[in-house]
């Protein structure tokens, strides 16, 4: 989706736009790797956009549905990703017109790593144009969560037979004690 910088008045510009399900499966195997999430349907965005001092403010909101397997047993789990964002979009020109004052600053400036603090909710746009695809993938992407579980007391998988533990015992041995480790079961604690 393109808003172009024209549409946004004085008083801002308000998108309720339905995104396809393909923007958001699109994120989720970007480039042929895959995040292990998986998507039926798309969203609903809520988008606010107002000028400021030739930046554009971005504030977007939106739910989004994804499954991912869970960790310990593999059962399908529906997570929902709620996503609410602040950016400051600035005009490539001007991003040049700072990084040139930066450079003459004689360093005085308080750098953390390769950008400045205040950058951290930062993007550049070309000055006419701005594409959302991008900055909604990359709003999806940070949004998803490390691990999934179907349930805090999930028992998983035998490492035996790969039977669901959930589903009842399987009857298989406990695996051996690693032989480089055996000898801390002899250790007694006071």
């Amino acid at each position: 989706m393109v808003v172009k910088i024209e549409e946004i008045k004085e008083d801002g510009l308000v998108l309720d736009e339905p995104i396809p399900a393909a923007l958001l499966s699109s994120a989720l195997e970007e480039e042929g790797r895959s995040t292990g999430f998986r998507t039926a349907r798309g969203f609903d965005l809520h988008a606010e956009l107002h000028r400021v001092s030739g930046s554009v403010l971005l504030r977007g909101k939106f739910q989004a549905q994804v499954t991912a397997p869970c960790k310990r047993c593999l059962a399908a789990v529906s997570v929902s990703l709620p996503v609410d964002f602040t950016l400051n979009l600035v005009p490539k020109s001007r991003l040049q017109d700072e990084q040139t004052e930066a450079a003459e600053d004689d360093g005085r400036a308080e750098r953390v790593g390769s950008f400045a603090p205040d950058d951290a909710n930062q993007e550049v746009f070309d000055g006419r144009t701005i594409d959302l695809d991008p900055i909604l993938r990359e709003q999806v992407l940070l949004a998803l969560p490390m691990n999934v579980v179907c349930r805090e007391d999930c028992k998983g998988l035998c490492p035996t037979c790969g039977k669901d533990r959930n589903e009842g015992s399987c009857g298989c041995e406990p695996r051996a004690v690693d032989p480089r480790l055996a000898a801390l079961k002899d250790i007694k604690l006071n």
